[in-house]
């Protein structure tokens, strides 16, 4: 039977990142998507590139994950992408209390650079006090590690590790710390902690600069695997093959920066006897 994995998440217009993303992430490792739009969010090209962003109507944000639960009637992962207002996520948490989904891959978008009141600084808040208790696995960058965890700097491995750990210890099962290529190790580096494994992957670093996407890829890649029954440990290690193969065929266009693109990745074949 097909799995199905609904992705709570923004639009972004040029298909590189967000639900677009997600659907085409899920679709590429063979699992059904669905989605609740938060936010449409559009880059500016006469504005160095920002992002325009428009909240979508709460109301219609529930609207969208009733319907996906009443056509499917079971969900196997949910994946939790941009929210970006407290009030999207106060419609967002209590579906998620409605509805008690068996597993929540939260993606932490923090926005917030320092601890100054204001409407990031709420966002963020909210974020952690009516999200993350739902989630059963988060994948958050180092910037939203470092948040989370309460660190003031993570700047190696043995940081990382002990980040990953901190957060665990707030109430989150799983969690896949990413560093990337930010270690400068000559390869794209993350740390899994589930209370017992503690685990580095490491990946081959594709090219120097960041492309939009990789991190909305991997959070779906692991809610895709994760639907199928995978555990989160060898969800992580698929998402990041998932991730190494839509940079590798990455979209170039006219913008300062290039966009993922998973239509290439193949799973591996299974062994026969």
């Amino acid at each position: 039977m097909t799995k199905i994995a609904l992705a709570i998440a923004g639009s972004e217009a040029s298909g590189g990142a967000g639900a677009q993303t997600d659907i085409k992430t899920f679709e590429q490792l063979g699992v059904f998507g669905a989605t609740s739009l938060t936010c449409i969010v559009s880059f500016d090209p006469n504005n160095d590139w920002g992002h325009r962003f428009v909240p979508v109507d709460p109301q219609v944000i529930h609207d969208q994950i009733e319907a996906a639960v009443a056509v499917h009637g079971h969900i196997d992962a949910v994946k939790i992408g941009m929210l970006g207002t407290p009030t999207t996520i106060n419609v967002v948490a209590e579906a998620l209390k409605e509805y008690d989904f068996d597993q929540v891959i939260v993606d932490p978008v923090l926005i917030c650079k320092g601890q100054e009141a204001g409407a990031a600084l709420d966002t963020d808040n909210a974020l952690r006090a009516q999200v993350m208790p739902f989630a059963t696995m988060t994948t958050p960058n180092l910037f939203e590690t470092q948040i989370l965890s309460g660190m003031d700097e993570i700047t190696n491995v043995s940081q990382l590790k002990d980040a990953a750990k901190r957060i665990h210890d707030q109430g989150v099962p799983n969690v896949l710390a990413k560093a990337g290529t930010l270690f400068d190790t000559g390869t794209a580096l993350d740390v899994f902690y589930d209370g017992s494994t503690l685990e580095v992957l490491e990946v081959p670093a594709i090219g120097e600069e960041r492309v939009s996407g990789a991190g909305c890829t991997l959070a779906a890649a692991v809610t895709a695997e994760i639907a199928k029954g995978a555990t989160p440990l060898d969800a992580a290690r698929t998402a990041k093959q998932v991730v190494v193969s839509s940079i590798e065929h990455r979209m170039h266009g006219n913008a300062p920066f290039d966009c993922v693109f998973q239509g290439y990745y193949r799973e591996p074949a299974l062994a026969t006897n």
